[in-house]
């Protein structure tokens, strides 16, 4: 690879970073082409991208990108690929499903709305996240929950509060 291609794949992994939001970086090692290309095929089919690169050249995209990446620098070490993804929890979830298989993909580290996750331990976390929209529909549940309440009461015992009002009324 020369330096011409070198930067272009920089500045496509920087310009992928800036996009999604959401990436994860996984050890891929000592697996077959067969392998390989099936996790590719996966991973097309569940919306995500799949790349291989020098770490020399994922940190390079990840400084250009801006951003605070420097715990995910020491996990770029050995072979390594990067998942992109618009959803948090699609590349944790086929992680998942590929290891039913074998021991890889290790996860090294994921990096989800500034929020940096290292190591293979945190899979089962990161499956269990919700997304912005998720979190945004159960605060306004919430904050709509207490108004439907005095709303179904005043509803419900409208006529008892009109004879309230009536009787304090009569009483003055």
């Amino acid at each position: 690879m020369n330096k011409e291609e070198k930067y272009d794949l920089v500045l496509a992994l920087t310009e992928q970073m800036k996009e999604y939001g959401n990436f994860y970086i996984t050890d891929t090692s000592d697996l077959s082409v067969a392998k390989i290309n099936d996790i590719r095929r996966q991973c097309f089919q569940s919306d995500i991208t799949m790349k291989v690169a020098k770490n020399s050249l994922i940190k390079k995209a990840m400084e250009a990108a801006g951003g605070d990446y420097t715990p995910i620098f020491d996990v770029l070490k050995g072979s390594s690929s990067i998942l992109f993804s618009k959803s948090a929890t699609a590349p944790a979830k086929l992680i998942k499903q590929l290891r039913k298989k074998g021991d890889k993909p290790v996860l090294k580290a994921a990096y989800i709305d500034s929020a940096i996750f290292i190591g293979d331990n945190q899979i089962d976390t990161l499956i269990k996240l919700k997304s912005k929209e998720q979190l945004i529909g159960e605060i306004i549940g919430l904050l709509q929950s207490p108004a439907k309440n005095v709303i179904s009461a005043l509803q419900s015992g409208g006529n008892t509060i009109a004879g309230l009002v009536k009787t304090l009324q009569e009483r003055g």
